[in-house]
């Protein structure tokens, strides 16, 4: 790996490469992280992306949660070791859009139960602020159709 730069991280495609990376201690090890994300099986993958999640500086942590989303995005699927890494992280921090990314692209019937509650809450939300808005926009019509009527 180029510890200086972090040039050519994300086409890391070998998870002997980034154990060795991590036991030196180099630079940019949750970017690096991504590479083994894109090109290697879950299996392989995520025993690296949730050490590097516990990096010390938090935005390579943020750039491991991402590799977390886009193994999400990719396999339609997360590990257990992958979904408690998530969860410890929580919400509201680094891992806030990787959490939706999991919600999005993983099959309700394969969360876990923390997170199959979030998608609950997040469904309800969502539909909830869908049908203020629609009130709130047929309001501000009716009242724009009265005013135009008034000044004419």
């Amino acid at each position: 790996m180029r510890s200086e730069t972090g040039e050519g991280l994300l086409g890391l495609a070998d998870p002997a490469e980034w154990d060795a990376a991590f036991e030196r201690g180099e630079d940019h090890l949750g970017t690096a992280v991504i590479g083994p994300a894109l090109n290697c099986p879950l299996e392989e993958a995520s025993p690296r992306i949730v050490r590097a999640m516990e990096l010390p500086d938090q935005g390579e942590r943020g750039y491991a949660c991402t590799a977390a989303g886009t193994a999400a995005r990719l396999n339609g699927r997360l590990t257990a070791e992958l979904f408690a890494a998530l969860r410890a992280e929580g919400l509201g921090g680094v891992a806030e859009h990787p959490i939706r990314d999991t919600l999005t692209f993983v099959p309700y019937r394969d969360l876990p139960p923390w997170f199959k509650r979030r998608w609950v809450y997040a469904t309800v939300r969502g539909t909830l602020e869908c049908w203020w808005l629609r009130c709130t926009d047929a309001v501000e019509a009716g009242r724009r159709i009265l005013c135009g009527r008034r000044l004419r």
